[in-house]
């Protein structure tokens, strides 16, 4: 579930999986992302009150 202000916060069990962008504490997003998959906890984030995104949901193949 997203936070007020759009993102997700450290400890939270990702819903998809793919690539999460760091978001800073007023929504500014840094350069930097990290691969997180379904189910599994967003990890901790550099600096207090920053929050994830997904910006690159994974795409699954069907065969």
């Amino acid at each position: 579930m997203a936070s007020k202000n759009g993102g997700l916060r450290p400890g939270q069990i990702a819903d998809k999986s793919g690539q999460y962008a760091l978001v800073g504490p007023r929504g500014g997003r840094t350069d930097s992302e990290r691969t997180v998959a379904k189910g599994e906890p967003l990890p901790p984030t550099p600096r207090p009150n920053m929050r994830y995104k997904l910006v690159d949901a994974t795409k699954h193949w069907k065969h």
